[in-house]
């Protein structure tokens, strides 16, 4: 990458610009007539020979064009590509927009302006809640197998889980377990009850102990799904990208990594360990899914710390220049509303 001089620069950016403007493989001539360059056909194609040997373009077998690689798309982001700010009008109507308010209201809003502004799919991450602990626990028979869980955290929350068991519990059975686990796992996390309860149940041999398993487990999974860590708005917005909607094997096995918050958080939270804009290009995600596409990430903070990051989600072929400032800024206003709300 060093070794490119300032002419094989100036082709590839303007290969680069040209391509993600139009959407189409870019020609020797066409190149010459745009880059700027005092340069024939011949020597222009000469040059596309060595940047495409070096993996920086490629030429479909369909075209005597030339297309940038991920490996060109990253060079382009890195050493290449102006970014330009936004203006002023349209970051005081962000602000406008991101007013100091409920913190769910923020992120949904931050997600779907980020969407609207760029027409992909905008992601913004929740900032993490605090670990839902226990204060007492409950259990109401229903019917024979049917048994209401009631779990009461320390922050006063209260959530619902039926248990279906193998054998009627009685009154005295209910209570016995409610009392062991309130009185022995005050305090604790679902997942740090557990990993303990699983060693004393070994031990205490009870008629009672398949019942508090089955309750840790729906109770660990209740604090699951209470914890929303992303919102993601506008994804049908990729179904208009030619890029991606000309796959459609591709763009639903994109759609099913979006129902798998596992694997998207993984992605977003190695985006949100450091300050700034971050992009990652194809494959740099580490998710096949996401080979065709481009994330451009920034983390924000409340109060001068990390909790979450904002994203936006598109194909490859995007225009960085106007995708990275919408990013960037969406981040900051998200981080002085939060940090500023009562």
């Amino acid at each position: 990458m060093n070794e490119l001089d300032t002419r094989s620069r100036i082709l590839l950016k303007t290969l680069i610009e040209r391509y993600i403007a139009e959407g189409q493989p870019v020609g020797s001539r066409a190149l010459s007539r745009h880059s700027g360059l005092e340069l024939s056909p011949a020597t222009v194609r000469n040059v596309m020979s060595d940047l495409e040997e070096m993996g920086f373009i490629t030429s479909p077998h369909t075209s005597a064009g030339r297309m940038p690689t991920a490996q060109g798309y990253r060079f382009f982001v890195d050493s290449l590509l102006t970014v330009q700010p936004l203006e002023q009008n349209r970051i005081l109507e962000l602000r406008g927009q991101l007013q100091p308010s409920q913190p769910q209201r923020l992120i949904s809003t931050a997600s779907q302006l980020l969407s609207d502004l760029t027409h992909f799919a905008g992601i913004v991450v929740s900032p993490r809640h605090d670990v839902a602990r226990i204060r007492q626990i409950e259990f109401i028979s229903l019917s024979e197998t049917r048994i209401l869980l009631i779990i009461v955290t320390t922050a006063g929350d209260v959530q619902n889980r039926i248990l279906l068991t193998q054998r009627p519990y009685s009154a005295s059975e209910l209570v016995e377990a409610a009392n062991y686990l309130t009185a022995h796992f005050s305090g604790f996390s679902f997942e740090e009850m557990r990993g303990r309860l699983q060693r004393e149940l070994s031990q205490l041999r009870s008629d009672i102990s398949e019942l508090m398993a089955a309750a840790v487990e729906a109770g660990n999974e209740a604090m699951q799904e209470t914890d929303e860590r992303y919102v993601l708005s506008g994804e049908t917005n990729l179904l208009d990208v030619e890029d991606l909607s000309s796959n459609m094997t591709r763009i639903r096995e994109l759609f099913k990594l979006f129902e798998r918050k596992t694997s998207m958080m993984q992605l977003l939270d190695l985006s949100q360990r450091a300050k700034g804009v971050q992009i990652f290009i194809g494959g740099e995600s580490g998710l096949s899914e996401l080979d065709d596409c481009s994330v451009v990430t920034a983390s924000y903070e409340i109060d001068g710390k990390l909790v979450g990051s904002v994203g936006v989600i598109g194909p490859t072929r995007m225009a960085y220049h106007h995708v990275i400032p919408i990013v960037d800024i969406t981040a900051r206003l998200l981080s002085n509303a939060l940090s500023s709300r009562d």
